[in-house]
C-alpha cells in the first residue's frame, strides 16, 4: 500500500521513508504540506502521515484541506508531532485528524497505527461497495463485477460481503411454478 510522508526535516523523512519501505510499503515522500497538497489532488493517496510544523502549509492545514473535499475515497491522515499536550491532540482530532503520533516516532507504534488505518480503509471499501449502485440485469438477476462480468446476483454479494446464501421458495413462486408440477 502506497503512504504519502510529509515531512519538512530530510533525516526524519529518510527515517520514516526506511521504516515504512522495510515493511513493504510503497512510499512518496515529499517535503512540504504544500507539495502534499498538490499530490493528494492528483492521486488520491489512502494514507498520509504528515508532520504538524511544515513550512507553508503544516500538517494541520492539510488535513483540514483534504478533509473540505467532496466526498470520495477516505484519506486516512496520521499527524505526527513534537506537541504532546491534551490541547493539541484535541485540536488535531477537531481538524479530521484520523491518528496522532509524537515525535519522535516509535517504529512498532507507527506501522501499528498504519495497520489500524488500512483496515479502517478496507472496511470503509466494503462499506461504500454495499451502499453503491449496483448494475443488475432486469431479466435474468445477475450482476456486474468491477471487471464488467456478469456474474450470479450470489456470487457478486458473497464476494463482496461476509453474506452466505441458502435458498428455497418464496409462497408465491412455490403457487406459480412448484404446485402445478407437484399437482400435474
Amino acid at each position: 500500500m502506497k503512504v504519502l510522508v510529509a515531512e519538512d526535516e530530510p533525516t526524519v523523512l529518510k527515517t520514516l521513508q526506511a521504516i515504512l519501505s522495510a515493511q513493504g510499503y510503497e512510499v512518496v515522500p515529499v517535503r512540504s504540506g504544500l507539495e502534499a497538497w498538490d499530490r493528494w489532488l492528483l492521486t488520491r493517496d489512502r494514507l498520509i502521515v504528515a508532520d504538524w510544523m511544515m513550512p507553508d502549509l503544516d500538517g494541520l492545514g492539510l488535513c483540514r484541506k483534504i478533509r473540505s473535499q467532496p466526498p470520495g475515497p477516505y484519506t486516512y491522515f496520521i499527524l505526527q508531532t513534537v506537541r504532546a499536550e491534551r490541547k493539541d491532540f484535541l485540536e488535531a482530532m477537531g481538524a479530521g485528524v484520523d491518528d496522532f503520533i509524537r515525535k519522535p516516532v516509535d517504529p512498532d507504534e507507527l506501522l501499528a497505527r498504519l495497520k489500524v488505518g488500512e483496515r479502517i480503509l478496507g472496511l470503509r471499501a466494503e462499506l461504500m461497495a454495499l451502499e453503491g449502485l449496483l448494475a443488475i440485469c432486469s431479466y435474468c438477476r445477475r450482476m456486474r463485477d468491477d471487471l464488467g462480468r456478469w456474474i450470479p446476483l450470489e456470487a457478486y454479494v458473497e464476494s463482496h460481503s461476509t453474506a452466505q446464501f441458502t435458498h428455497g421458495v418464496c409462497p408465491d413462486c412455490y403457487d406459480k411454478h412448484l404446485k402445478p408440477i407437484l399437482d400435474g
